[in-house]
Parts: structure tokens; sequence; C-alpha cells
């Protein structure tokens, strides 16, 4: 079963707010869905977090490595992409877009043995996990109005990030941080996201240990991304002393990127983006690292349905990686898969037992938001 052809469609249209200071605008295309197709029928589903004119850019340059390759070998091939692309630089949209084909891959492989994705990562240690309803921070006075809704859906784990936390004042920071709790009650999880990569990021650690400080006393789960995504060495001091568990590693692309942040112990809580790190492969490959040193990892997911997809398998494999991020409010993740998602009586989502990643799209959603031109991506 070999490659034929790799087809890539960018999602616009109804694009969410992300908390960037360049905030994202509705026709903006941060997103990407990938199709892999085969000499047999056969075709692979994979998402991007990347502009559809880098992934089509990349796609040009990877072809003349994966076109022809076996379908049926994600770490094989996927390895010699990368390790041919050196030239071009390592990360970026490149790796991004290996992401996409490796996510695919794994797809088409499920799909051929007729098992779930989780199974051939060695084994289903849950068919269930709690996924936290993600959204943006507000000024204190909405908060409780974006939150209570997910609370009467079912959820009972909750992040909230970047918006004015960390860029008004410390009574600001708290006001959010209580209203949240409030609004979620003592029964659930609550975690915070600082948005430390965000453009000029200017809060330093001295600020990360204190804020750290107040999380704790509202009994936050993690505080997340609380410093500069490359500020390895404040991280490591934070870890050490701050009274909760350190959360990052969003915008880090490779396992070898997450190597040295885990090997100097400045997280504890480790968190690959599948669409981005290089797809289910190197999640593994850093899941397994994070587990080698007594960490955790929990996959980043501020993506489409495909990567949920994806990190609900990951979430299978892995014994202590019991929650996923849930984007709220994203028609990517909510509209474009057939069937939608549910969660059951104990706010946990199911993940699927069949081959594959065990989804499929409602194409019609997919058409309607695919960008004009974009053709079909099945």
């Amino acid at each position: 079963m070999n490659i034929t052809e790799i087809r890539a469609v960018g999602l616009v249209g109804a694009t969410p707010e992300g908390g960037w200071s360049d905030e994202l605008r509705p026709d903006d295309c941060v997103h990407t869905l990938i199709a892999v197709e085969t000499d047999e029928g056969v075709t692979g589903l994979g998402g991007v977090f990347t502009n559809d004119g880098l992934v089509h850019a990349a796609l040009d340059v990877l072809r003349p490595f994966y076109e022809g390759e076996t379908a049926l070998e994600p770490e094989r091939v996927t390895e010699k992409l990368r390790q041919n692309m050196f030239w071009l630089g390592r990360g970026g949209s490149i790796e991004h877009t290996i992401s996409g084909i490796d996510i695919a891959l794994w797809d088409i492989l499920g799909k051929a043995t007729g098992q779930p994705v989780g199974r051939l990562l060695g084994g289903r240690y849950r068919d269930r996990v709690k996924p936290y309803a993600s959204l943006l921070m507000d000024e204190p006075s909405r908060m409780a109005a974006h939150l209570g809704p997910l609370y009467d859906h079912g959820f009972r784990a909750f992040k909230i990030g970047w918006g004015p936390f960390g860029r008004q004042s410390d009574a600001t920071d708290e006001a959010i941080v209580r209203v949240a709790r409030d609004a979620v009650g003592d029964d659930s999880l609550l975690m915070v996201d600082a948005g430390g990569s965000d453009a000029f990021w200017s809060q330093g650690y001295k600020w990360a240990l204190r804020a750290s400080r107040m999380l704790s006393e509202y009994d936050v789960a993690w505080f997340e991304e609380a410093l500069a995504p490359d500020d390895i060495e404040n991280h490591k001091l934070l870890r050490e002393h701050a009274p909760l568990p350190i959360a990052g590693g969003e915008v880090l692309t490779r396992r070898q990127a997450f190597r040295p942040w885990i090997e100097a112990g400045a997280l504890d809580i480790v968190q690959p983006d599948v669409t981005k790190v290089g797809g289910i492969t190197e999640s593994r490959r850093i899941a397994w690292m994070a587990q080698d040193h007594g960490l955790q990892m929990i996959p980043h997911g501020w993506n489409t349905a495909v990567g949920l997809a994806a990190d609900l398998q990951l979430a299978s494999a892995f014994p202590n990686t019991d929650l996923v991020e849930y984007i709220t409010g994203s028609p990517y993740v909510d509209d474009i898969i057939d069937g939608g998602w549910s969660l059951d009586e104990d706010g946990m989502l199911r993940i699927p037992d069949t081959p594959g990643l065990g989804i499929e799209l409602d194409m019609d959603a997919v058409e309607r938001y695919a960008r004009d031109g974009a053709g079909p991506l099945l």
C-alpha cells in the first residue's frame, strides 16, 4: 500500500480567537486538514496547526521523499522526511506539515490492520478520558458567563488562558481566578495558562512565582506557560519553588527540543501538540521520555477534531495521560466530525475503538469551512 497523493485544505470562516496580541480573525487560516491517499483506496486523515499556504509549500518540498512510499510505516516514513529537511531548518512549518502526514499514516495503518491507533501504539490503558474545556480568559465580570454553560454541559475540568491575565494587574489576575473557581465549584479541575508564548511576553520569574502562590490558594491544578517559551532556566527555578505543577512545551517541535527541558527538570507536565511536534510518532517518543523522568504528558490541543482524535488515541496508550484539551466554541472541533462529540454522565469522552483514529469527517461541514478554490479533501 503506497502513498499516491497528499491533499491539504485550510479551514477559514470560523477561526476562533487565539488570545494572541495580534488577534486572529475568523477568515485567518491557522488550521489545515490533510488527507493521505493510497493506491489501495485507503485514505488517512491528519491535521496541521499551520496556515494552508505554508502547508502546500511544505508538501511541494516533501513530495520527492513521500511519493510512492509505503503508507504502512509511519515512523520510518516521517523520520525519512525529517532527516531530509535539515537544509530547510528543523522544526517550523515543515515539521508541522510532517505532523499531519504522520497522523494520517497512523490512521491508514489502523484502517489497514483493523485496529485503533492506541492499540498499535502498544495497548489501550483506558477507553475514555476526561476532556478539559479550554477557553480564553475575560474580565472578571464576564468569566462566570463563559464557564457556567460549559459546566452545565457536563465538563468537570477547565483551563482558562491568556486574555488579561498577567497583562493588567495582580488584582485582576486573582479576581479572574476567584470568579472562575466559584463558577466551576470545588469538584472541578481548574488550570491556568498565562500564555507566555504571546508576542513580547514581558513577565518574568518573580511575577510567575508570585502568581503561582496565588493560584495554589485556589487549588489550581497546573500553571501553564508562565514564562517565555525559551526561558528554560527560569522554568527550572519556577518548578523548584512554585507550590503547584508547572506545564509547558506547546511551541516546541521534535523530541530533541523536549529533551533538555525534561532532563533539566524544567516542567512537571509536558505538552506536545500532535499537529506541530511531529505527529503521533514524536508525541509518543516525548511521552516515553517524560514517563522515564517521572513526568506527565498531557497533549496540547488547540486545533481541530482530527487533532483531538489523535490526542484521544495517545491518551489511551499512556497510563498517566488522563486529560485531553478540548477547545470550546470552535466549529473546527464540533462541526466537522460526523456525529459530533458527546460527554458521558461523568464528564468523560469515549476514546474510539474502531480502526485508525476512529472518526469520519462531515464533508459538507469541511467544504463549508474550506478556503475557496481549495478543492475537495476526500
